[in-house]
C-alpha cells in the first residue's frame, strides 16, 4: 500500500513547479499592467495632432489642409495597419512588435523637430507614427487579453480600453501647456521620449504567452501550450475581408463606423482645439475640455456595453448616432472665448457618446460573422480610421476655404443622421442561420 500511494506523488514531483501552483498574484496581471502603461505612454501621440495645427501654420505658413493631410495619413495608416497587427504578433510575438512600434513612433515624432518642408511632416507624423500606432491598435489589448486571461476578459478589456482615455487626460493638458508656454517642438520631443521610455518595460516585463514562464492563463484549469508562429494569418485577414464584402451588413457596419471615425477622431480630436481657439478660447482651456471628453468616454463605453447585453444593438447604434448628430449641430453656437455651462454640458454629453458605438458594432459583427467576427471588426475599424482621415484633411481644407469650421460641424451632424438610418437598415440575422453558422 505504501508503494502504491507514493507512486503518484513521485510522478507529481516530476512536473515543473510553476505548473503545480500559481503565484499569489498571477503574472497575467503584471502583463496587463505593463500593457496599460504602454497604452498610456502611446496615448501621447494621439493627443498631439490637434495641438499642432495652429503652431505649424504660424511657423511654416503651411495651410491647414496640408497639415490635415499629414494627420489624415496618420489616421488612415492607424486603421489600415490594424487588421494585420494581430498577424504580426502571431508571427513575431507581442513583445517584438510593440517594442519596434514604440521605437518607430519615437523616431517619427522626434524627427519633426528638424523638419523644414511639408513632405517631411507627411513622412514623420503621417507615415512613421501612423504605421507605429497602427501596429499597437486594437490588436495589442485584444491579443494580450485573449492569451493571458480566460476569466475576467471583459474587465481587462475595459481597463485597457480606458488606458487610452486616461493617457489623453494626462498628456493633453501637459502638451497644450508646453505648446503655449514654449513651442510645439518640446511637445513633440515629449511624445518621442514618452514612447521611448516605455520600450524597456515592454522588453523586460512583457511576455508573449503564459507558457513562456510556465504558467496557465489566468482562470484556466489546464496548461495551454504556446502555439507555433502563424504564417497564414495575414492571408486569412484578406480572405475574410473579401468574403464579408459580399454581404450587406458589412457595408452598413463599415459605413456607420466610417462616420463614427469622421465625427470623433477626424473631427473633434483633430479640429476642436483650433476651432475653439478661432473663437478666442486659450489652447490650454480647449485641450482640457478635450481631455474631459476622455473621462466621460470611459463611463459611456462601459454603460454602452451594459446596454448592448440587454437591448437591440441596431437601435442603440441609431440612438447614439442621432444624439451625436444633434450635439454637433449645436456646437457652433457654443464656441466662445471662455468656458460656460452649455459648453460643459456638450463636453459631458458628447464624451458619453464618443466610443459608445463600439460595443453594439462589435455585437453585430459577432451576430453576422461568428468566428470571423474579430477579423471583420478589424476591417470595420479600418473604415473608422479612413473616415477619420478624410475629415481630418477636409476639415482643414474647409477652414482654409470658408474661414471657419461651421460648415464642418453641420456636415458632420448630417452624416450622423445618415448613420442612424443606416444602423436601422441592418437586418437581424435569422436564428436558424446563426445556429447553422455556429
Amino acid at each position: 500500500m505504501t508503494q502504491t500511494s507514493e507512486a503518484p506523488a513521485a510522478i507529481e514531483d516530476q512536473k515543473p513547479p510553476s505548473r503545480l501552483r500559481a503565484p499569489r498574484v498571477h503574472r497575467a496581471w503584471f502583463v496587463a499592467a505593463v500593457t496599460f502603461v504602454t497604452i498610456i505612454g502611446a496615448a501621447a501621440f494621439r493627443s498631439l495632432p490637434g495641438l499642432l495645427i495652429d503652431p505649424l501654420n504660424e511657423d511654416f505658413g503651411w495651410s491647414r489642409g496640408t497639415i490635415g493631410a499629414a494627420v489624415s495619413v496618420n489616421l488612415a495608416l492607424y486603421g489600415l495597419t490594424a487588421p494585420f497587427a494581430a498577424a504580426l504578433m502571431d508571427r513575431f510575438g507581442i513583445r517584438r512588435v510593440v517594442a519596434v512600434a514604440l521605437t518607430v513612433i519615437s523616431l517619427g515624432s522626434g524627427l519633426t523637430v528638424w523638419m523644414t518642408a511639408a513632405w517631411q511632416l507627411l513622412l514623420c507624423w503621417g507615415l512613421l507614427v501612423g504605421l507605429g500606432s497602427g501596429s499597437m491598435a486594437l490588436a495589442f489589448a485584444a491579443t494580450v487579453t485573449n492569451r493571458w486571461f480566460t476569466e475576467r476578459r471583459g474587465l481587462v478589456s475595459g481597463i485597457l480600453t480606458a488606458a487610452s482615455a486616461s493617457g489623453q487626460l494626462i498628456f493633453l493638458p501637459l502638451l497644450s501647456w508646453m505648446v503655449t508656454r514654449y513651442d510645439w517642438r518640446p511637445a513633440a520631443v515629449t511624445v518621442a521620449l514618452a514612447a521611448l521610455a516605455v520600450v524597456p518595460f515592454v522588453w523586460l516585463l512583457l511576455r508573449d504567452h503564459p507558457a513562456d514562464v510556465g504558467l496557465k492563463p489566468y482562470g484556466a484549469r489546464e496548461f495551454v501550450e504556446k502555439p507555433p508562429p502563424a504564417r497564414g494569418a495575414a492571408r486569412r485577414a484578406v480572405t475574410v475581408l473579401f468574403s464579408a464584402m459580399r454581404t450587406g451588413p458589412f457595408w452598413l457596419l463599415a459605413g456607420t463606423f466610417a462616420i463614427c471615425g469622421a465625427s470623433t477622431n477626424g473631427l473633434v480630436q483633430t479640429h476642436f482645439v483650433p476651432a475653439a481657439h478661432d473663437h478666442g478660447m486659450p489652447i490650454t482651456a480647449a485641450a482640457s475640455l478635450l481631455a474631459v471628453i476622455g473621462v466621460f468616454d470611459v463611463v459611456g463605453t462601459i454603460a454602452s456595453g451594459w446596454f448592448t447585453d440587454r437591448f437591440s444593438a441596431r437601435r442603440l447604434l441609431a440612438v447614439y448616432y442621432a444624439l451625436r448628430g444633434v450635439s454637433l449641430l449645436f456646437l457652433p453656437m457654443l464656441l466662445a472665448p471662455a468656458v460656460h455651462p452649455p459648453m460643459i454640458f456638450f463636453i459631458v454629453f458628447y464624451g458619453l457618446d464618443w466610443v459608445a458605438t463600439v460595443p453594439p458594432t462589435l455585437a453585430l459583427c459577432r451576430e453576422h460573422y461568428g468566428d470571423d467576427s474579430a477579423i471583420v471588426f478589424g476591417w470595420v475599424l479600418a473604415s473608422h480610421q479612413v473616415g477619420a482621415a478624410l475629415v481630418a484633411f477636409l476639415g482643414g481644407v474647409a477652414r482654409d476655404t470658408f474661414g471657419s469650421y461651421d460648415v464642418v460641424w453641420y456636415a458632420s451632424g448630417a452624416l450622423c443622421a445618415a448613420a442612424a438610418l443606416m444602423a436601422l437598415v441592418i437586418r437581424r440575422r435569422p436564428v436558424s442561420a446563426v445556429a447553422v453558422a455556429a
